[in-house]
């Protein structure tokens, strides 16, 4: 056989890149890393999405591209876009999935007239359900961010399907190795810790902080912007959970939204909610949503921060060379909006240096920068995250990591670096 052969569901094998082209029809490309566009089946002229992944571009490339052919012959869930064909021949990997032509979630909510929790709180429930199914499998997403959510039609606004699965690995044991967006990696990520499936319920804390705000929870106020400077500032912030319900973009929003963030966004990944109980939250399965319209607040920061393109992928998988892009571009998108990641990964090994005179920020001496200018910290309000944790503290839903253990959280960066 000239090619080698990916196992397909039907149990056929292709042995040229004829067999892929005699099969489908491809259109116009979308994005370039792996190299994305549409196929149309040449019998039933149904439309799906390819991913190219070019074996040229690396180890890393090849590697990303079969754990994702791996993961998705195996998953088979509503809220996941599913896997129609792989094909592999000396040059590629082809990947062919289900089309979501609904756009995705950050479009739909710009287009809306009336945007409330209720609308957030659905959104996140389907998430959860399809985290949770993941979870159940031993799978770990590792790259769960609001640019990977779309709408699966575009007459049904209801159903929401996550993508981009060649970050996803089996927890067979301790995961070590950095990878993600840095905005939404988990604070045992950032400080190269062991760890596991708790780092998607971060990510999805991160998600529902900014469907309800508009705004990231962790944001460089200096706009920085060195990429490497910026991201080291954003870990700073991370890793300390140092992120604050800011009024006036929190004042409208529910106690029980603010609970699960907290919840979700807990920096003892043993102390953080799972999936399968997050879905049980009141806020999830209860009527804790609030129907306020939070279009107007929520769409104004939307556009300042995404405008801000300070969103940037960095991956321990694809070392994505020229052609390397970190975002889907939706196929029936119209909106032309700045893009949110910069087209390469970057790498840094991190120097040390001097402290900085916030304590409740801590600072990481292998940064070797200046430590930023912040605002003098606020006393804790009722709607701050420490008011809303001292409060589910007394009712007994959780407790707070000692300052020992996340002091020993600090000194493992420092030692070992973060190498993006």
């Amino acid at each position: 056989m000239p090619f080698g052969c990916l196992a397909l569901r039907d149990g056929r094998t292709y042995d040229s890149i004829s067999d892929v082209t005699d099969k489908y029809e491809f259109g116009q490309v979308l994005r370039e890393f792996c190299e994305l566009c549409l196929a149309k089946d040449r019998q039933t002229e149904k439309v799906f999405v390819c991913k190219k992944f070019f074996k040229k571009d690396g180890r890393k490339v090849r590697k990303a591209a079969k754990n994702e052919i791996m993961i998705l012959k195996l998953v088979n869930h509503p809220n996941i876009l599913q896997l129609i064909d792989t094909f592999e021949t000396r040059k590629e990997y082809f990947i062919i999935q289900e089309l979501a032509t609904g756009g995705d979630v950050f479009d739909w909510i710009l287009d809306q007239g009336n945007y409330t929790e209720r609308d957030a709180s659905n959104v996140i429930r389907q998430v959860l359900e399809a985290v949770a199914y993941l979870h159940s499998l031993n799978i770990v997403h590792r790259n769960l961010k609001l640019e990977n959510l779309m709408y699966y039609t575009e007459n049904n606004h209801k159903k929401v399907v996550l993508r981009d699965f060649y970050l996803s690995r089996f927890e067979n044991g301790p995961i070590t190795e950095p990878c993600g967006t840095p905005e939404y990696l988990a604070p045992e990520v950032v400080a190269r810790h062991r760890y596991g499936r708790p780092v998607d319920c971060w990510a999805v804390g991160v998600i529902t902080f900014i469907l309800l705000s508009g705004n990231p929870p962790f944001y460089d106020e200096t706009e920085e912007e060195n990429t490497d400077l910026h991201n080291r500032i954003i870990f700073c912030r991370i890793v300390a959970g140092d992120f604050e319900f800011d009024s006036p973009y929190w004042d409208d929003i529910s106690p029980a939204a603010k609970g699960l963030v907290c919840r979700l966004m807990e920096v003892d990944q043993m102390l953080r909610i799972t999936a399968e109980d997050a879905l049980q939250h009141e806020w999830i399965a209860g009527n804790g949503a609030s129907e306020k319209n939070l279009k107007d607040g929520v769409c104004a920061q939307f556009e300042k921060n995404f405008a801000k393109a300070k969103w940037r992928q960095i991956s321990d998988c694809p070392s994505e060379p020229a052609r390397a892009r970190s975002t889907h571009a939706s196929p029936s998108a119209s909106r032309s909006r700045p893009s949110q990641h910069s087209s390469t990964s970057t790498s840094a090994t991190l120097p040390p240096l001097p402290t900085s005179p916030r304590p409740t920020l801590p600072t990481l001496p292998h940064l070797g920068i200046p430590p930023p200018s912040y605002p003098p910290p606020s006393p804790p309000t009722q709607t701050s995250p420490q008011a809303v944790r001292e409060q589910e503290d007394k009712e007994g839903q959780r407790g707070t990591a000692p300052s020992s253990q996340f002091n020993a959280r600090l000194q493992t960066i420092w030692n070992f670096g973060f190498i993006i």
